[in-house]
């Protein structure tokens, strides 16, 4: 049996919170990490390669179909769950039963994925596993809030920071190792990520709610409650838009990046998996160096705007890179930049928007999640605007890095208006 971390005071408690141990810190990475790396490696290769197994004529469009709706679930289930969680009073705690059950549904989502014989079953599969991963994530970021001194958000964050890329490096090396396998390329994923998880939960101080929030909300009370009117909190409108910004910078890459191998750089699908694995882990040792540096720094100078708009810009460098790009090896280039970038301001970012949202530690979960909205509707428009662009361009995958490129500069421009944060 695993210890609890520490002791948590109950929630709506004055007390302030204690320092975390690194032992916390360790086993939050490692649960962030888990749900990455089930959620991103189908965004990443698998569903890209079982849609292009299905029809390979028609892969691009339905790839553009599938994750735009599914990014649509995701949207609406994040802060849902998020408030959801808020407010569970379940004698497991408020955020374990999200954690687990989220991850065991979602896994059960991708086994519908490899098993599905048509585009639509592949849509249904993966609505349904944004959904449940999308509720683990809820959970997993009001952690962050609830456990954690500001002091050390800054540490936390980074730390925080470098598990999305790790869970995509170990996700396209898991995919290559098991290419041969569509099951294994959902279901191997999901497995070590629900097993990283449900070491979290078990170690999770995580208590019953006990606070005045247990008052029941009518319908309609619920539903203006994701309503946070940028006149009262403009910071964090400004945060949202410049995460907005960034994700679709980013959205190409995870979207675009099979397709761009094969027809820009001219590599054969058998080789795309093992290229992007190749790119992805030199991308990840910088946003991990990166992502450390930038949020311990940020907690030992107490600023997080300069490292977020630092990072922005960086990351529009990249994308412009990869779009110049003439061969593999400087396409690794842009990606390493583009790694570094997100080190950068993914290290800082988190603890730059709790900062924001301190006045509001009761609904930590809804309002992270109103904020993830910012992460995964670039999802669905992206495809979307892809789809758009790529006929004018003769197919030309390059022109959607350009574009990508201007939206990762204006998300750094975006943050300069901040107010309740240096």
């Amino acid at each position: 049996m695993i210890p609890e971390l520490r002791a948590a005071p109950a929630v709506g408690a004055p007390a302030p919170l204690r320092p975390v141990s690194w032992r916390f810190i360790g086993l939050y990475a490692l649960g962030y990490t888990g749900v990455w790396l089930a959620l991103l490696t189908p965004v990443l290769v698998s569903i890209a390669l079982r849609l292009r197994a299905l029809s390979a004529t028609s892969a691009s469009r339905d790839l553009a179909l599938v994750l735009s709706i599914g990014a649509i679930f995701a949207i609406l289930g994040n802060p849902v769950f998020g408030q959801l969680s808020d407010r569970t009073r379940s004698r497991f705690g408020r955020r374990r039963p999200w954690l687990v059950g989220g991850m065991l549904c979602g896994s059960a989502a991708l086994l519908i994925i490899a098993r599905a014989e048509t585009v639509t079953m592949v849509l249904v599969g993966w609505c349904l596993a944004q959904l449940a991963f999308n509720a683990v994530l809820a959970a997993m970021v009001a952690i962050l809030p609830d456990h954690v001194p500001e002091e050390q958000r800054g540490t936390v964050s980074g730390v925080v920071a470098v598990c999305l890329p790790i869970g995509q490096a170990l996700g396209t090396l898991v995919v290559s190792g098991v290419a041969d396998s569509t099951l294994l390329t959902f279901l191997l994923p999901a497995a070590l990520g629900s097993g990283a998880v449900c070491l979290l939960a078990a170690a999770l101080p995580d208590r019953p709610l006990e606070s005045p929030v247990n008052a029941r909300l009518t319908f309609g009370e619920s539903l203006r409650s994701f309503w946070i009117d940028p006149r009262v909190y403009p910071d964090f409108a400004w945060a949202c838009l410049s995460r907005f910004l960034l994700a679709m910078g980013g959205a190409f890459i995870t979207t675009y990046q099979p397709y761009y191998l094969i027809e820009n750089l001219g590599f054969r699908v058998a080789e795309v998996a093992g290229r992007v694995s190749h790119a992805v882990v030199i991308q990840t040792v910088l946003m991990i160096v990166f992502g450390l540096l930038s949020g311990r720094l940020s907690d030992l100078v107490q600023r997080r705007k300069l490292f977020v708009f630092s990072g922005g810009v960086l990351y529009a460098l990249g994308l412009w890179l990869i779009a110049s790009a003439n061969g593999y090896d400087a396409f690794v280039v842009g990606m390493a930049t583009v790694g570094a970038g997100h080190g950068i301001y993914f290290g800082t970012d988190l603890a730059l928007v709790t900062g924001v949202l301190r006045s509001r530690p009761h609904a930590s979960a809804k309002d992270l999640g109103l904020l993830n909205i910012a992460n995964t509707l670039p999802q669905s428009i992206t495809p979307m605007l892809g789809a758009w662009l790529l006929p004018g361009t003769g197919g030309d995958y390059a022109t959607l890095y350009i574009v990508a490129g201007c939206s990762a500069l204006l998300s750094s421009l975006a943050i300069l208006p901040l107010r309740t944060v240096r």
